[in-house]
């Protein structure tokens, strides 16, 4: 199972969950990260540490524990 940590910038792929639970998970999907949005790796930080991607059309940046939350369509 891919999550977003695991993707290489330029790639673009397709949210297939959003996993953890309470506020975090809620606050992730109020960024617009939901089951079945398309979601583009921009860029990483040197030390992989925040993921920059674009999603439903405005850039967003994301912590690597966040982004591990995030599973994808294989």
């Amino acid at each position: 199972m891919k999550t977003l940590r695991d993707i290489k910038p330029g790639d673009t792929v397709r949210v297939a969950k959003v996993t953890g639970t309470g506020a975090i998970r809620r606050r992730i999907m109020d960024m617009g990260i939901t089951k079945g949005v398309s979601v583009t790796v921009r860029k990483t930080a040197p030390l992989g540490d925040p993921v920059e991607i674009t999603v439903r059309g405005y850039e967003l940046s994301l912590r690597k524990i966040d982004a591990e939350m995030i599973i994808l369509e294989s």
